[in-house]
């Protein structure tokens, strides 16, 4: 019997009329509504889509969205001075800038130079350091990691004294994922184990897992006999293997694969989530939910 498909694309519109919402009775009652900026340094290509998603989502939501986008030869002073101004501007809740910056920018003073109360992508040191204390502590917890946990709660999986194993141990997802799981809270009250390049008997450890969240940037590098039957399978992985021209559009797109081996893991796993159409949707809709929690913050009702 093949797996629970546990779609991103689906929870993502869930998320997003609940803070569609929240942002209508907030504008009623308090005349205002949360505020967004992201600023991007050049033309990237894959940036200017990702960010053009972000511009959609937010004026979506009816949020207010300001779009800053500035030479790819400005200045590193100039960029931290551009900072400040919206740190200090009343009307902005969230302050995001598009990564990867120009190599003369020193992208980890850029990203410390962001008002820890502002930073909605919860990459400052602050917003850190809030998450591994935990509790009442947390403001912003990373989107992708938010995102994971979400889809786990949503899709009704037991997470208290759940075995989780999480492969891989970046700070974007690794191992904030593996601290949010372990912390006292729904979603979370897990035993967690990370693996990662060093480990050894890498498979052991992931057939003990109820809970197997990869994040290896790896195609199918988890086997489906390294699978607890049943366990609910979280797969980060976003590889692009090849090309193909699209049926429905004629155009060239890329396929891409997870770190799981999806076909084959979907027959013993409870759950599972599909590469693309997964985890991936739900890092921009967190984002979102991020800047509407700075403004409830600001006002008192978070």
């Amino acid at each position: 019997m093949s797996a629970k498909l546990i779609k991103g694309t689906e929870i993502r519109e869930e998320i997003l009329e609940e803070i569609m919402a929240e942002v209508a009775e907030i504008k009623d009652k308090h005349g205002v509504v949360p505020g967004l900026v992201t600023i991007l340094v050049g033309e990237n290509p894959a940036s200017i889509s990702y960010v053009t998603l972000k511009i959609k989502t937010a004026h979506r939501l009816g949020f207010t969205e300001v779009q800053d986008t500035q030479p790819v030869d400005i200045s590193e002073e100039d960029l931290l001075a551009l900072i400040d101004k919206y740190n200090n501007d009343e009307s902005i809740n969230g302050i995001l800038v598009q990564l990867p910056l120009p190599k003369h920018v020193d992208e980890k003073k850029v990203l410390n130079a962001i008002d820890p109360d502002k930073d909605v992508d919860g990459f400052h040191p602050v917003n850190v350091g809030r998450l591994m204390i935990g509790g009442d502590e947390v403001k912003f917890p990373p989107c992708t990691p938010a995102g994971i946990q979400e889809m786990i709660i949503r899709a009704g999986v037991e997470t208290k004294g759940a075995e989780v194993v999480v492969v891989g141990r970046s700070n974007i997802v690794g191992k904030p994922i593996a601290n949010m799981m372990l912390q006292k809270g729904v979603g979370a009250n897990s035993t967690v184990t990370v693996v990662h390049t060093g480990t050894q008997d890498l498979a052991a450890h992931c057939k003990r897992a109820d809970i197997l969240i990869v994040a290896a940037g790896v195609p199918d590098l988890v086997k489906p006999e390294w699978i607890k039957p049943g366990a609910c399978v979280i797969d980060v992985g976003v590889n692009r293997v090849g090309e193909k021209v699209s049926e429905k559009t004629g155009k060239t797109i890329a396929i891409l694969k997870g770190d799981v081996d999806f076909d084959a893991a979907k027959e013993i796993a409870g759950s599972i989530t599909p590469v693309p159409g997964g985890v991936g949707p739900m890092t921009i809709t967190m984002l979102m939910k991020n800047t509407l929690k700075s403004l409830k913050f600001k006002l008192g009702i978070a």
